[in-house]
């Protein structure tokens, strides 16, 4: 799985012109599902999302989670992150999960993450739609995320 990570003081997601889903500080992640993801890649995704420490402290040093501040989150679904762009003009994307693995293991992160951080207020796009995504990047802060670069 691989994923932007961004620090935002607002975000929202439009489709055909209607909020599909929006938050006040806290992270916009673009999350893509890799057609040689797993369970563990879920699961290690999971963890590392909520307590990535990327929000300052009160010495201005990265050190709070999305959890520390009572933060959202916004999922956005986004295979274009597995995009292939070292042969020819045109992206492959060859590499991202086929729809319905992608959707089930997107709407599982999502959902498993509503159920263990009851905290974290989770809004999300809607799954294989076009979408507009509006956001005021907080730092700016971005973070790629990739679960097979795990340690």
């Amino acid at each position: 799985m691989k994923a932007v990570v961004q620090r935002v003081k607002e975000a929202e997601v439009k489709v055909d012109g209607k909020v599909a889903g929006k938050i006040k500080a806290g992270i916009l992640l673009l999350i893509g599902i890799g057609k040689n993801d797993t369970a563990e890649d879920l699961k290690w995704m999971e963890d590392k999302i909520p307590n990535l420490r990327i929000f300052e402290d009160e010495n201005q040093k990265m050190n709070r989670s999305l959890l520390d501040i009572n933060g959202d989150l916004l999922v956005i679904s986004q295979f274009t992150l597995f995009g292939d762009a070292s042969h020819g003009r045109r992206p492959s994307f060859s590499d991202a999960a086929p729809a319905e693995t992608a959707r089930q293991m997107y709407e599982k992160f999502c959902d498993d993450i509503s159920k263990s951080y009851p905290s974290i207020k989770v809004e999300r796009g809607i799954f294989q739609t076009y979408m507009q995504v509006n956001l005021l990047n907080d730092g700016p802060v971005t973070i790629i995320v990739d679960s097979k670069e795990r340690r």
